[in-house]
């Protein structure tokens, strides 16, 4: 009998920290989001995606490459936007921290992660997502007044896991020079 090859999803993103984190997660869910559990708060760098397991040495080696090319740096979160009616999304907007986002987003994906994105990169913390519109309204009108701060020292590979949904895999630490 052959062996079926497992295929491991992973993505990258930006971890959003307690108790930011947490106040996220819990909003997501009580707007009727089911896949708030299974996702961290976070403001995605690569979604997801497929790869070979046998890569997944050098995609680490990529990142952290990456991660010594970038320095620390703040975000903003503030207020909400959604995606509507592109996509069902609801979510809190970077207010600051933007370019820095996409710098490092844009780095990560070369390489091993050269992947091509199926809408333009917009740096932002989804709080509703695949919901109905009832569910959706109540996120953007509760959220809209929503503000947070915190630093940037790290992002994250993550990895899916159909039975606990994403796990942090590794981290890896920005220690290039501050923009």
């Amino acid at each position: 009998m052959a062996r079926v090859r497992v295929m491991p999803t992973i993505g990258v993103a930006i971890a959003v920290p307690d108790p930011y984190a947490t106040q996220l997660r819990e909003q997501r869910e009580s707007f009727g989001d089911c896949q708030a559990r299974s996702i961290p708060s976070h403001i995605t760098l690569v979604p997801p995606t497929t790869v070979d397991p046998a890569v997944l040495d050098v995609l680490e080696g990529h990142l952290a490459a990456v991660a010594g090319r970038h320095g620390p740096f703040d975000v903003r979160l503030r207020g909400t936007g959604t995606f509507r009616p592109v996509s069902s999304v609801v979510f809190v907007t970077v207010a600051a921290g933007i370019s820095e986002c996409e710098l490092l987003a844009q780095d990560v994906r070369t390489g091993p992660l050269a992947v091509p994105l199926e809408f333009p990169y917009h740096p932002h913390v989804t709080v509703a997502h695949d919901i109905d519109d009832d569910g959706l309204d109540r996120a953007f009108d509760a959220l809209v007044t929503y503000e947070c701060r915190f630093a940037v020292d790290a992002f994250v590979l993550f990895e899916h896991d159909a039975e606990v949904g994403w796990s942090r895999r590794r981290a890896f630490t920005l220690v290039g020079a501050s923009s």
